[in-house]
């Protein structure tokens, strides 16, 4: 499923209250924290990852990495700061428009 750019601009207007739950440091992406993001996409369904200042991932590169490995969708990816979504199957709470 591909989001619209209507569906990402209502998803952005959600997510401005949504705090970074994961952090994107020095050792870059693992797959522990893919792992961990998807379990918190399964239960939040929208999140924000930040990159911090002393990682080397590009936030646009480090954004695609975990979508390939979690199947979420990029909202936006601003700043330091990805926006992700993924549909959620036992706490669906977000109607798309």
């Amino acid at each position: 499923m591909m989001l619209t750019s209507k569906q990402k601009k209502h998803l952005r207007k959600l997510s401005h209250n949504v705090q970074p739950i994961f952090q994107i440091g020095k050792g870059g992406v693992n797959s522990n924290m893919v792992v961990q993001i998807s379990e918190a996409l399964e239960k939040r369904e929208l999140i924000k990852i930040s990159i911090l200042q002393n990682s080397m991932e590009d936030p646009k590169g480090a954004a695609e990495e975990i979508v390939a490995d979690t199947g979420a969708e990029v909202v936006q990816v601003i700043g330091g700061t990805i926006i992700l979504y993924r549909e959620s199957d036992e706490h669906k709470e977000i109607e798309l428009p």
